[in-house]
């Protein structure tokens, strides 16, 4: 069972940010505008996409999980400070949380790895 749960969890975790990444190239323009009113250079956008993807791909399939983890988790943490900390918004207060949640499990995914399912724990033969 730990051995699917630690799986499951990291596909869990990778998710949010595939989705997040794939929304942002499609809905492009909105997405730096959204940026810019946020302070944020809209160039950096490209970067935003690239790490979201890649890091949830890596996470999903436990791919250099550690280092993935802690980047995917200094963006979130980054991200929650930045466009979610008008705390007097109980939306955004959510949001806010929603962003430190994520992030607690992207830390345990770091000190703990990606477990047997994954390409980190494929056992090399030979």
């Amino acid at each position: 069972m730990k051995k699917y749960s630690q799986m499951l969890a990291r596909v869990f975790l990778a998710q949010i940010f595939l989705l997040s990444g794939i929304f942002k190239i499609t809905g492009y323009e909105g997405t730096q505008s959204y940026m810019e009113t946020m302070g944020v250079p809209s160039m950096l956008l490209p970067l935003v996409i690239l790490i979201e993807i890649s890091g949830g791909l890596a996470i999903a399939i436990g791919w250099q999980t550690r280092w993935a983890a802690i980047a995917l988790a200094s963006f979130t943490v980054l991200a929650g400070i930045i466009f979610h900390s008008n705390f007097s918004d109980h939306m955004q207060m959510i949001m806010f949380m929603k962003n430190i949640a994520i992030t607690g499990g992207l830390l345990l995914l770091a000190v703990h790895g990606a477990g047997e399912y994954s390409w980190d724990g494929r056992k090399i033969s030979g």
